[in-house]
C-alpha cells in the first residue's frame, strides 16, 4: 500500500488534547521495556534527548526509570508542549530534570554531539524528509551513543488500517480515531526504514518489528 503523508505537526488545541488524554499504556510500556534492553544500567548523569515529545510521556517514564538521568524534549507543536509543561509540573522529582524545546527538525537549539541517549516515540511517520531524523542523530548524539525510536508501521492493505483504527481507538473521539488512521497510512514499512539507515550511514541500527503495528530501531550511533 503506498504511502500517504500527514501534517508534520499536530498543532491544534483539540488534536493535542485528545493525543494527551487517549491511553498509550500499552505502547508507551513498551518503549520502556525495549529501552532497559538496550540501556539496563542507571545512566547516572546521562542526557537523552527525546525527539518529538508531544506532551511528554516518555519523557516522564525515562525520567522515572532514570533517576540519575536528565532529558531535553523537543517538539515542534506549542499545544502539546503545553500539556507536557502541565504533566511534568505533576510530576515532583522529574520536573527539574526535563528541559522542553519547541522547534522543529533540523533544529539549531540543539548542541552538536551533546547526548549521551536519544529517544523518539511516534515521531517518524510525521515527517516529510524522514532523512531530517537521521541526520539529526549523527549530529546531536555522542559517538557510540544508544538509540531508540519506536513508531507506527504501514499495514499492508486499507482494511488492515480500518481494523487496527477499531480494535485500538475504539470509543475514542473522532479526531483521535482520524489522526490515528492518517499516521497509518504516513507510517513507514519496516523495509524502508532500512533504507533510510542505509542512506544515512546509519548500519548499525537494526530495525524490528514489536508489535502488530510498531516498528523500533535501535542500536549505538557510529563510533
Amino acid at each position: 500500500m503506498k504511502r500517504r503523508p500527514e501534517p508534520e505537526l499536530m498543532d491544534t488545541h483539540e488534536q493535542a488534547i485528545a493525543y494527551a488524554q487517549a491511553d498509550f499504556t500499552e505502547s508507551n510500556t513498551l518503549f520502556i521495556e525495549l529501552l532497559r534492553k538496550l540501556a539496563p544500567g542507571p545512566l547516572d548523569g546521562a542526557r537523552a534527548l527525546d525527539l518529538g515529545c508531544g506532551p511528554a510521556d516518555i519523557s516522564i517514564r525515562f525520567l522515572r526509570a532514570y533517576p540519575q538521568a536528565r532529558c531535553d524534549a523537543l517538539d515542534g507543536s506549542q499545544p502539546m508542549l503545553d500539556l507536557a509543561r502541565a504533566a511534568l509540573d505533576r510530576s515532583p522529582g522529574v520536573v527539574s530534570r526535563c528541559r522542553l524545546i519547541c522547534d522543529q527538525l533540523p533544529s539549531a537549539s540543539l548542541p552538536s554531539h551533546h547526548y549521551d541517549l536519544i529517544l523518539s516515540n511516534s515521531l517518524l511517520h510525521h515527517l516529510h524528509d524522514p532523512g531530517v531524523l537521521w541526520r539529526t542523530l549523527l549530529e546531536t548524539g555522542k559517538p557510540g551513543a544508544p538509540v531508540l525510536i519506536m513508531d507506527l508501521m504501514r499495514p499492508a492493505s486499507a482494511g488492515w488500517v480500518e481494523a487496527l483504527v477499531s480494535t485500538y481507538a475504539e470509543g475514542e473521539p473522532e479526531v483521535l480515531r482520524s489522526d490515528f488512521r492518517s499516521s497509518l497510512f504516513a507510517a513507514f514499512e519496516p523495509a524502508e526504514v532500512c533504507d533510510q539507515l542505509v542512506a544515512a550511514g546509519l548500519t548499525e541500527l537494526s530495525v524490528a518489528v514489536v508489535s502488530d503495528r510498531h516498528l523500533a530501531v535501535s542500536g549505538r550511533l557510529p563510533r
